[in-house]
């Protein structure tokens, strides 16, 4: 006996964006945001930990000190790449100083301006570690699928939007 269209409709929200995935409340997607950024962040610092001896935020300072031109960078513009304060990018340079991976310079034009280059065993150790940190992401994104371009243009708006102005 078929069902009557009310025990059909019955625990059935008449609003779709109550059914989940369709409209997830606010407070879910920034949920999903963060515990994935927290889970992807462990799994590539741990990646790199062990196959480079290298933390995740030392990886971003040297690659985009690799990416600079010069391969010289100021303290400043790696803080701001990273999204370090500037003890924060202090402390992670002067992980890398010790390492030999950066060396500090000061600012031929200006002497109060302090920068950081890569030595050539940094570069060594960012093109490897590049090839680590590349894959793993890629691979873990995969998971995606056909949302990726989906995903990547909503996320790029947003951060758009609460980019700090200066």
């Amino acid at each position: 006996m078929p069902l009557s269209e009310d025990a059909l409709a019955r625990g059935v929200p008449r609003d779709a964006a109550a059914l989940p995935g369709v409209a997830p409340r606010p407070a879910e997607t920034w949920l999903r945001i963060v515990q994935v950024h927290d889970r992807i962040t462990r799994r590539v610092d741990s990646a790199l930990h062990r196959h480079h001896d290298l933390s995740l935020t030392g990886f971003e300072a040297l690659r985009r000190i690799a990416d600079a031109p010069g391969q010289r960078a100021s303290m400043g513009e790696v803080a701001e790449a990273v999204g370090l304060s500037r003890p924060g990018v202090t402390s992670t340079i002067n992980r890398l100083v010790a390492q030999g991976l950066v060396l500090r310079e000061r600012g031929a034009g200006d002497r109060r301006l302090l920068h950081a280059r890569l030595t050539p065993a940094g570069l060594e150790r960012v093109t490897a570690a590049r090839e680590t940190h590349d894959e793993l992401v890629a691979h873990l994104l995969t998971l995606l699928g056909d949302d990726a371009a989906v995903v990547t243009d909503a996320l790029a708006r947003v951060s758009a939007a609460t980019r700090s102005r200066h």
